[in-house]
């Protein structure tokens, strides 16, 4: 997604997705054409009098026999499957079905609804095999399919409105025909796309495989050599904020497409700089983002450069940024514990623009020349009592180097 607005001049080489030619359907004026779905579209229509309405010019008509072709490539043919034909031919209980297809997101459907393809019921069936072949518990499939039909509902809304700005942006066209014309764009985009989730996917499983077969080597070890198989917080991380300053007093200043691009550029900039500093963006909340990393360097090197790159950012306003080495519990993609519960508080103490850690973590960064720890006063903080609170600045070497 591009990270700037035409009149605004951002990075040398912005991102922008490569649109496929498109010639949208233009519906000429009292046209009655064969296969236009009357309930589609008002162009075309006849008035009370009986005389067609005028098209506006350059509007695009979505054809309904387009969205019945997008829909058999997507879910693998038609609808032929009512609940219980589905659940019985995967040789499941209706219940032990519905819990899966809620954890997917699915709606809640009466037993007349033609809702399931054979594709619908393949799935179904890989899921229970792997119940069945005790692979998986059925709390732990129950899981799983919730979390895939979470973050992908999410990144399929992601895409779709990367892909309606791509078009409105390039093209000058209004965001609502901009939608019309994506559904004639997305037959050609879903195979590349499914490649690319796919691909994503595998390479993510497999770092992830990675920074498991480490920690074991390590013996699960914390940073400071202690054991974490009986503690209930099992992983030492390092979990850090980065929150915009002002940004709820900037936000009422900015129309709507300004602020989305704000959003977007701060978004972008936090997500490159956690990646090349081996760490995890855990989740964005509004102006705020966690991120984790696996030792007290990498999240000092990441929170520096987040820290000096919205410092450095002429569009964007400075970061308050925290830091806190300590243990959480993961669940749900989300990580827990009082750890980020710390680190969040440490992040309205900052002063803008500086990181700001606690004794400990400032402690395991000590003996390390390429940090400057800065003690300040002890200070209260709700739910933790007396704190020392440090500032934590560069020391020797040049940081994260981004491309």
């Amino acid at each position: 997604m591009s990270e700037e607005s035409r009149d605004v001049e951002a990075d040398p080489e912005p991102m922008t997705l490569s649109m496929p030619a498109v010639r949208p359907r233009v519906q000429p004026a009292g046209d009655g054409s064969a296969g236009e779905d009357p309930a589609a579209a008002d162009s075309g229509s006849p008035d009370a009098a009986g005389a067609p309405k005028p098209a506006a010019p350059n509007s695009v008509a979505i054809d309904r026999e387009d969205i019945r072709k997008l829909e058999a490539q997507l879910i693998g043919g038609p609808r032929t499957l009512k609940r219980r034909e589905a659940a019985a031919e995967a040789g499941v209980s209706l219940l032990s079905a519905r819990k899966l297809w809620r954890a997917m997101g699915f709606p809640n459907l009466d037993d007349d609804a033609v809702f399931f393809t054979e594709q619908d019921r393949e799935a179904l069936t890989t899921v229970i095999e792997l119940v069945r072949d005790e692979q998986l518990t059925e709390e732990a499939a129950i899981s799983i399919m919730r979390s895939i039909g979470q973050m992908t509902d999410r990144m399929v809304v992601w895409q779709i409105e990367a892909l309606v700005e791509e078009m409105v942006v390039q093209r000058g066209i209004p965001d609502a025909e901009a939608r019309k014309a994506l559904v004639a764009a997305l037959p050609g985009l879903i195979e590349p796309l499914e490649k690319t989730l796919v691909y994503a996917w595998k390479r993510q499983m497999n770092s992830a495989v990675q920074r498991l077969a480490l920690r074991a080597e390590a013996g699960l070890a914390s940073h400071d050599g202690s054991a974490s198989d009986d503690n209930p917080l099992p992983l030492a991380r390092a979990v850090g904020f980065a929150d915009l300053v002002s940004y709820t007093s900037l936000s009422r200043q900015m129309n709507e497409k300004t602020l989305a691009h704000m959003v977007q550029r701060f978004e972008h900039k936090c997500a490159e700089i956690i990646s090349v500093g081996g760490g995890r963006l855990v989740k964005t909340i509004g102006d705020e983002v966690l991120f984790n990393a696996e030792t007290p360097e990498a999240g000092a090197e990441i929170s520096l450069a987040l820290a000096k790159a919205f410092t450095e950012d002429d569009l964007l306003p400075a970061a308050r940024v925290s830091l806190v080495w300590g243990r959480v519990l993961s669940r749900l993609g989300d990580i827990y514990g009082p750890t980020v519960n710390l680190a969040s508080r440490l992040t309205s103490l900052a002063e803008p623009g500086t990181v700001l850690t606690d004794a400990s973590t400032a402690a395991a960064l000590r003996n390390n020349d390429r940090f400057v720890l800065i003690p300040h006063q002890p200070r209260n903080v709700r739910g933790f009592g007396e704190i020392h609170p440090v500032t934590l600045a560069r020391g020797t070497g040049p940081g994260l180097i981004l491309d």
